[in-house]
C-alpha cells in the first residue's frame, strides 16, 4: 500500500506511468492494427508485421539500435496519413480493445496514488493519438506521448515534432516537476524498458514493472522495488457503475516527446486503398 494521502501543504508530487507492459499488457499502438487495416489504412502486410512486432514486443521488447531502425523506418512510411481519421478508428475501438488489457494491479496504483492526493501522468513513446485517449479512459491528468508534424492537409508529413523516448522522458518529467510543482525526490515511476531509467532515477521513489532483462539487473543492482502486473481486467469488472472515464486527461504542453511509437502508430501508414493488399 502507499503511504498516507499527501500533506496539502507540502510541495505536489506525482506518480509517471510507462505505458506499453506496464499499464496494459501489449503495446498500445499494435494494438490497434486490426482496425486500422479495416478503416482501409493499412495493408495485409502491414498487419502480419505489426503481428511480428507485437509478438517480438512481448516477448521482450525491442532495444534501442532495433527502436530507432523502426521509428525511422516508419516515420518515412507514415507519410500522408490522415490524422483525424486515425482519431476516430481509435475513439470507436479503444473500450474494445484497450478496456480488456489494463492490468488490475496498474488501475489499483493509479487510484491509490489518486487517493493519496497525487498527480498521474502517463509517460509514453507511443503516439499521442493513441495514448491521449488511453490516459484519458485511465482518468490520468496529465499525458506525455510522441508527437509527428501534422501538415496543412491535416496528414503526417512523416517528421517528427517530439519524440518521447529515453532520456526524453526524464526530460519531460522534470520540465512538469517545475511547471506543476513536483518534489521529484517524493515522486513515483513505473516503467518495464531499460530505456526509461533516465525516467526512474528522477524520481525519489522508481519502480520495475515486469521488467525486462536489462532493467530487472538494475533494478536488483539499485534495490529497486520489482513489481509483477499479470491480471488484465476491464474497468467495468472492477467498477460496476463504470461507464465512462473517471476524469478527462489533460495533456501536458510540456510533452517531450515524438516518434518511436511513431513506430507503433505509423506502423499502419499510408492512408490510400490502393496500398491495400
Amino acid at each position: 500500500m502507499l503511504k498516507d494521502v499527501e500533506n496539502h501543504l507540502s510541495p505536489r508530487t506525482a506518480a509517471f506511468f510507462d505505458l506499453d507492459k506496464t499499464v496494459i499488457a501489449k503495446s498500445s499502438t499494435l494494438t490497434f492494427s486490426k482496425s486500422f487495416y479495416q478503416g482501409g489504412l493499412i495493408n495485409r502486410r502491414a498487419v502480419l508485421r505489426t503481428a511480428y512486432s507485437q509478438f517480438v514486443f512481448l516477448a521482450g521488447g525491442a532495444d534501442h539500435d532495433q527502436m530507432e531502425r523502426m521509428r525511422k523506418y516508419l516515420s518515412a512510411l507514415c507519410r500522408g496519413w490522415n490524422v483525424q481519421q486515425v482519431r476516430e478508428i481509435v475513439a470507436e475501438t479503444l473500450h474494445d480493445l484497450i478496456d480488456p488489457i489494463i492490468y488490475d494491479e496498474a488501475a489499483t496504483l493509479i487510484e491509490e496514488h489518486h487517493t493519496a492526493g497525487r498527480d498521474v501522468v502517463i509517460v509514453s513513446t507511443s503516439g499521442a493519438e493513441v495514448v491521449e485517449p488511453i490516459g484519458e479512459l485511465l482518468g490520468a491528468d496529465r499525458v506525455v506521448a510522441t508527437r509527428m508534424v501534422v501538415g496543412d492537409d491535416g496528414c503526417f508529413t512523416g517528421e517528427v515534432e517530439y519524440y518521447a523516448y529515453g532520456p526524453t522522458k526524464a526530460e519531460a518529467v522534470r520540465e512538469l516537476a517545475a511547471s506543476e510543482g513536483y518534489d521529484l525526490a517524493r515522486c513515483y515511476a513505473y516503467s518495464d524498458s531499460v530505456t526509461d531509467i533516465p525516467m526512474l532515477e528522477a524520481v525519489g521513489h522508481p519502480h520495475a514493472v515486469n521488467p525486462d532483462r536489462a532493467l530487472r539487473r538494475e533494478a536488483l543492482t539499485r534495490e529497486w522495488p520489482i513489481l509483477d502486473f499479470h491480471r488484465p481486467v476491464r474497468l467495468k469488472q472492477r467498477f460496476p457503475a463504470f461507464s465512462v472515464a473517471p476524469r478527462p486527461a489533460l495533456v501536458a504542453a510540456a510533452a517531450i516527446g515524438a516518434a518511436a511509437a511513431t513506430a507503433g502508430l505509423v506502423w499502419y501508414a499510408s492512408r490510400r486503398r490502393s496500398t491495400v493488399a
